[in-house]
């Protein structure tokens, strides 16, 4: 879906897709020049960063193992509760493997922050994050991102995996959702 599908919901567009596409190129080159040899786990986030991983995998020129995990502190709003939860656990054992976990948005990094300390309890050679989007504004928790797509402004963005009440996630670019459609 193109943005232009919701011209009353959406303010504005602030990445398109071959901006995005152009962007984790960047990073696979980075990633497979750094982790060279290893064996690595990418372990996405669900639901938001289904796309990011999806595409990101294909610009890899190596070989990587991929896992999922679903943690919540969002609920149905717009904000962060600060409560972690896990839906859906890892299938892999992680013990001795470097992890790059792949994040969709670095909000507040209470979640984020959280599940890098979760991993690390678990044995793991290295646990590192590669989040596409990151709002330096909005941190609360300290959270260093080894690679980030890009720093945004603290708007309220969907599209490319991100969403609102589960809507938005297939729009091709990241855009600023309409406060009115939200309540914000």
């Amino acid at each position: 879906m193109d943005v232009d599908h919701l011209p009353t919901e959406i303010s504005s567009v602030l990445l398109t897709e071959e901006q995005i596409q152009e962007r984790l190129e960047q990073i696979a080159t980075e990633v497979d020049a750094d982790y060279q040899g290893r064996d690595l786990l990418l372990v996405g986030i669900l639901k938001g960063a289904t796309l990011v991983m999806a595409d990101f995998v294909r610009h890899l020129k190596s070989h990587v193992q991929m896992d999922w995990m679903a943690v919540s502190s969002y609920g149905s709003g717009t904000q962060s509760s600060g409560v972690v939860r896990i839906l859906k656990d890892l299938d892999a054992d992680i013990s001795g493997r470097h992890v790059l976990v792949v994040e969709d948005i670095l909000d507040t990094g209470l979640t984020l922050s959280w599940l890098v300390r979760n991993l690390s309890t678990r044995g793991a050679a290295s646990v590192e994050v590669f989040t596409l989007l990151r709002k330096p504004e909005a941190v609360k928790m300290p959270v260093s991102p080894r690679y980030v797509g890009f720093d945004i402004p603290e708007v309220f963005v969907v599209g490319y995996g991100l969403d609102y009440a589960e809507r938005y996630r297939n729009l091709r670019q990241i855009a600023v959702l309409d406060p009115r459609v939200y309540g914000g």
